[in-house]
């Protein structure tokens, strides 16, 4: 490839920035009720800042609290004393020759109504009762959820009441004329005082279908006034911020992060919104009204997983739509575009996609990727494997007091506990090169300790490998190769086909064990024929196992490994039943990965039978039963996929055998990637 320009200096505005990386926007939760900083946000924004980014931007920052509050800990510039706060953030993160830019919002009707109205009182009970928090978030999981499902709340606002945000449900009225005008306002004061607290600059949030761009889409603005109806009038809430903030900020860079495409037409709706040609003009005229940069991104809730992938999605997919601008404008085009490797990013700075790489995830993943590209250790970088994990804990974690983790990085809002190099002359032996196991060894080869692994296997990742052969998954082994490389970096041994006994652990005189032999596939006994040789696990199918095909095959178990396994028996050539004893397809997994595999669903015309519940199996059928009536279904073959239980045998051998024997993983309590990669890293920092 040509010379890199990833580390060329860029001027947005009269701000200059030391290289062409920025961190993307993302709200993780680090915050408190009143929006000032917490000694956790401020460690957490200056790692990525040391780690070599260019330009910050922070997470959502409000400029209302009664209408505008995203989440319970949220930045906020709605009030004088957050100058103070925001100073303290461009402190520590100046501090690294960074800069920062801090991100203006509202979220109008994808607000969740619980939040409206407050937050302000919250602060003044927090005033006067500093345990109030702790009461806030013991009873706001279950109260909440008590009155967000019955309509209990406030309603939420947007430019016109139209049907609520398809992930925030509630009501939504429409803001009243001089609520518009009050809003621009405090756009234009949250920006005086980003100004006067040292940041570099602001970026409205135009995108995602929060209020902004919800002024800016026909289809959630349907008012009368001028601030509906033709282009011109849908962009004056946004053009009148950004002339207010020219009048009273100056020269103060400006960067509008805009949805290009709502991308309807990708969920079937064609006709909705508006599309990237329309966008595009949205574009120009923003640069004619003298922004800054405009940073290119998509969709809004509605169409969630076209602004935030699950990982099925190509990495550059929707580069398409920033070179469209950057066609079409002369101002610095930032993307984020699902980059996901620095030949990437170099590439589409090469090919003319745009001016700046935006990385959100991937700072999440690893703090340091871009000192790791700078310095040549490209390959020491932690991926992002695109679960979703980040966004779903957010969300849920958002009503207890937590905040945002990724499945790769259990340091996240932890980063004064990341290791380091410690003297000593101690040694470790860690069973099992999955995901917990791995992070575990890596972390005290960090440390110093000499840690060898053993994996019974003649590969690592355990489950982790097995899901990666679908196809939908593959990108799931990142996470394991990442390990791997970075576990060997830091002096850990890793011996493949070599089965864990006492004796062989013993050999190695190790001051601490660390089991990690994970789970294996829950095989309910109380089911007649169970045990039938037309009978297997979903885990069975992948890897070396049986091809099924031309067979009708029931899948019993509809969590998203019995779906992605009922798409592939589909895909093989199969008449695929789904039996799901539950009401709900895929109790409890994040909504945005059913929205990606119900149209394969649909594709493969795999019939879904929800509070079924499986009795028996015989050789050519199984017996199901709903509300007490007994249901016969002709079958071929029967898949399991109702669970996992932990295989901790080895730890029960042995805990009594030798000093500081420590259980993880799945092998502990079954999870997902994030859990095995947290119980690790919360206990090898322990020993």
């Amino acid at each position: 490839m040509a010379e890199s320009l990833l580390f060329e200096p860029i001027k947005i505005g009269q701000c200059e920035i030391k290289n062409r990386i920025a961190m993307a926007p993302m709200l993780m939760g680090f915050g408190q009720l009143d929006g000032t900083v917490t000694d956790t946000m401020l460690d957490y924004y200056e790692e990525r800042a040391k780690g070599g980014s260019g330009l910050i931007f922070t997470e959502v920052t409000r400029i209302n609290d009664r209408t505008g509050s995203t989440a319970f800990a949220q930045l906020a510039a709605s009030h004088d004393y957050h100058i103070e706060s925001l100073k303290r953030l461009a402190d520590r993160i100046h501090k690294h020759g960074a800069r920062v830019f801090v991100q203006l919002h509202h979220p109008g009707r994808q607000n969740i109504g619980l939040l409206v109205g407050t937050i302000p009182l919250s602060i003044m009970i927090e005033r006067l009762w500093k345990g109030y928090p702790g009461l806030l978030y013991k009873i706001a999981p279950t109260v909440g959820k008590f009155l967000i499902e019955r309509d209990l709340v406030p309603f939420s606002v947007g430019p016109s009441r139209v049907e609520p945000s398809y992930f925030a449900r509630g009501r939504v009225r429409a803001l009243r004329y001089k609520e518009v005008k009050g809003l621009i306002r405090q756009f234009i004061d949250g920006a005086g005082r980003v100004l006067k607290s040292g940041c570099d600059g602001v970026m409205l949030h135009a995108a995602h279908g929060y209020l902004i761009q919800q002024f800016l889409s026909p289809h959630t603005n349907r008012r009368k006034d001028e601030y509906g109806g033709s282009l011109e009038n849908r962009m004056r809430f946004l053009l009148e911020i950004i002339q207010g903030i020219r009048e009273r900020c100056g020269d103060f860079p400006i960067v509008v992060r805009l949805t290009v495409d709502e991308c309807y037409a990708m969920i079937g709706k064609s006709g909705l919104g508006y599309d990237l040609a329309e966008g595009v003009k949205m574009a120009q005229i923003l640069e004619r009204e003298g922004i800054d940069a405009i940073d290119i991104s998509s969709a809004a809730y509605d169409t969630f997983n076209y602004w935030l992938e699950p990982m099925t999605f190509e990495p550059g997919w929707r580069k398409y739509m920033a070179r469209a601008v950057k066609d079409k404008v002369k101002i610095p085009v930032i993307a984020a575009n699902l980059i996901r490797s620095p030949d990437q990013a170099e590439q589409q700075l090469h090919e003319g996609t745009q001016d700046m790489i935006s990385l959100g995830r991937p700072h999440l993943a690893d703090p340091h990727w871009v000192e790791k590209v700078r310095s040549g250790r490209g390959k020491e970088i932690k991926r992002c494997i695109c679960c979703l994990h980040c966004i779903e804990s957010m969300q849920v974690n958002a009503f207890t007091g937590g905040h945002g983790e990724c499945a790769v990085n259990p340091f996240v809002g932890k980063e004064k506990a990341i290791p380091v190099k410690e003297g000593h002359n101690r040694s470790a032996v860690v069973v099992g090169a999955g995901p917990a196991g791995l992070t575990a060894a890596e972390i005290l080869g960090k440390r110093g300790f000499k840690v060898t692994v053993l994996e019974k296997e003649s590969r690592p990742g355990g489950q982790v490998a097995i899901a990666a052969e679908n196809r939908s998954k593959s990108r799931i082994y990142w996470s394991i190769e990442d390990l791997i490389h970075c576990a060997e970096k830091s002096g850990v041994e890793i011996k493949y086909n070599t089965t864990a006994t006492a004796e062989k652990i013993g050999a190695y005189r190790p001051d601490a064990v660390v089991v990690a032999t994970g789970g294996r596939p829950l095989i309910p006994r109380s089911i007649a024929g169970v045990n039938k040789s037309n009978v297997c696990a979903a885990i069975d199918l992948y890897g070396t196992g049986e091809r099924l095909s031309g067979k009708k095959v029931a899948v019993i178990g509809s969590g998203m490994t019995g779906l992605e396994t009922a798409v592939m028996l589909a895909r093989w050539g199969n008449s695929v039943t789904v039996v799901e004893m539950a009401g709900a397809l895929a109790p409890g997994t994040w909504m945005q990965h059913l929205d990606e595999i119900k149209p394969e669903l649909e594709k493969y015309k795999i019939d879904i039978l929800l509070n079924h519940k499986l009795i028996k199996i015989e050789d050519d059928a199984i017996i199901l039963e709903r509300k007490k009536e007994k249901k016969k279904l002709e079958i071929d073959r029967v898949v399991l996929s109702i669970g996992v239980c932990p295989d901790n045998a080895l730890y029960n051998e042995i805990k009594d055998q030798f000093d500081n024997v420590y259980l993880i993983g799945d092998a502990a309590e079954v999870g997902r990637i994030a859990g095995a990669t947290g119980s690790a890293a919360a206990i090898a920092m322990k020993i």
